[in-house]
């Protein structure tokens, strides 16, 4: 099938390069000249393992450019995948997605075409996006009469670090759209995914267990909704068992054993049972805030889904209250961070707990210096008043220092040969923000093991 894909973000670039590969002719469309430039040369403009590879193998199906009128014209489905940042109030930002949607009215030739929403939008954004290309593609004065399109929503749940496999052999595919043939087009599209017949690529094996992926077909407000739900129930997760982990703290238990025991009933599951200084990225806190959000509009509260946000916040706040206790006094002293992305295998830094830890720690007067294994370039371009806090060894951020946060659960980190770094500073602490440091064996090595659970 011809498709086009509208933004080559996180998730536009992931859906355009895997359709590729899977044998479809793919347009990635972005306004970026500089993006386009690079992905034309092979080169990927965010950190995820395994994307270049892909890349080189989709090349022959894959066309990227700046025009709408080279992408959009003869394609059967049209991924609209731009950005929804957050606006002051917590509410989406649309203003990308009503613009991608006036242009892809503008372009559109087909006799049929499925116009996807991919980009994470409030409930009703589908029946938003139609009236949008309705009234775009009646003002054009040169439209052509034989000429369908019908807006549909399919939303993504790609985990940053293993999209390549997230997409290729994914939990579920949702689709939703009020039109039967714009569902039936979908189903065509994914049909390689859900009946896995693709070879897949060597360095992403098809799991064993998979042997066919499940279709959710449903209507445009489920399939929206479905998102926001499925990411504020693993908020929920996150920041439950960080609350269950400050009680645990309190009464002497191992939030270890807590999570392992909880996790290994089958209603609920062990993953995103892990205790830390909670999520950040793109996704839970933007749909999370947006969920609450869209509730308000129909007078509605979410005191679930609020409480998670708070609790996560909190977890920030309490990593500087647990190095407080422990130096007293945090004016002076020099406060390495590990990890700057807000999870390994990314780049991303947005909502990342390790910015946020800095900023307080900063504004109680310490010293701060971060590392990360990947994300230092993008720290700087993105953060260039903070540049000079950003070391490039790990000697810069240990020497001296007063305590060290492991924020970030990089290999690298986990991997440490962590005595050849205990002599180097000041005061050996380290708070474990993960909660995956063996603690009697840092003991042991001479440094004082502090978790998240007190």
């Amino acid at each position: 099938m011809r498709v086009c894909v509208v933004g080559t973000g996180y998730v536009g670039l992931t859906t355009g390069v895997s359709l590729a590969f899977l044998g479809h002719q793919v347009t990635c469309v972005d306004l970026d000249q500089e993006k386009v430039d690079m992905l034309r040369g092979g080169r990927c403009p965010i950190y995820e393992p395994g994307m270049e590879e892909l890349l080189a193998e989709a090349a022959p199906n894959l066309t990227f450019t700046t025009s709408y009128a080279e992408g959009i014209p003869g394609a059967d489905v049209v991924f609209v995948a731009v950005q929804t940042p957050s606006a002051p109030d917590g509410s989406p930002d649309l203003r990308y997605l009503r613009s991608a949607a006036e242009s892809v009215a503008q372009n559109l030739d087909h006799n049929f075409t499925v116009v996807v929403n991919k980009s994470t939008v409030p409930i009703g954004s589908g029946n938003w996006v139609d009236a949008i290309l309705r009234d775009s593609f009646a003002g054009r004065a040169d439209r052509p009469e034989k000429c369908e399109f019908s807006v549909a929503s399919n939303p993504e749940f790609l985990r940053e670090g293993n999209a390549i496999h997230d997409t290729l052999f994914p939990d579920r595919i949702v689709i939703g759209s009020d039109n039967p043939r714009a569902l039936e087009v979908l189903n065509h599209l994914y049909r390689p995914l859900i009946n896995q017949t693709f070879t897949p690529p060597s360095f992403s094996p098809r799991p064993d267990d998979t042997t066919a992926v499940p279709l959710v077909s449903t209507d445009l407000a489920s399939a929206e909704l479905i998102k926001y739900a499925a990411n504020a129930f693993l908020a929920l997760k996150i920041s439950y068992v960080n609350e269950i982990g400050q009680l645990a703290g309190k009464v002497g238990a191992d939030i270890t054993e807590v999570a392992r025991g909880i996790g290994l009933d089958q209603r609920i599951g062990s993953r995103f049972l892990e205790p830390g200084v909670g999520w950040g990225g793109s996704c839970f806190g933007k749909d999370t805030k947006a969920l609450i959000a869209t509730a308000s509009e129909y007078k509605y509260d979410m005191p679930i889904v609020q409480a998670a946000r708070d609790v996560n916040q909190r977890q920030r706040e309490i990593a500087v209250e647990r190095l407080q206790s422990e130096l007293r006094i945090l004016k002076g002293r020099k406060i390495g961070l590990l990890g700057v992305a807000f999870k390994p295998n990314t780049d991303d830094l947005r909502d990342s707990p390790a910015l946020d830890i800095a900023g307080l720690l900063i504004a109680r007067g310490a010293r701060v210096k971060l590392h990360d294994p990947i994300a230092g370039d993008r720290f700087r371009r993105e953060y260039p008043d903070m540049a000079p806090h950003l070391s490039d060894t790990l000697d810069g951020v240990f020497d001296d220092c007063d305590a060290i946060v492991l924020v970030t659960k990089w290999a690298q980190y986990l991997e440490l040969d962590w005595s050849k770094f205990v002599g180097l500073m000041r005061t050996p602490i380290v708070l474990d923000g993960r909660n995956v440091l063996d603690g009697e064996r840092m003991t042991r090595l001479g440094f004082k093991y502090l978790s998240m659970a007190g």
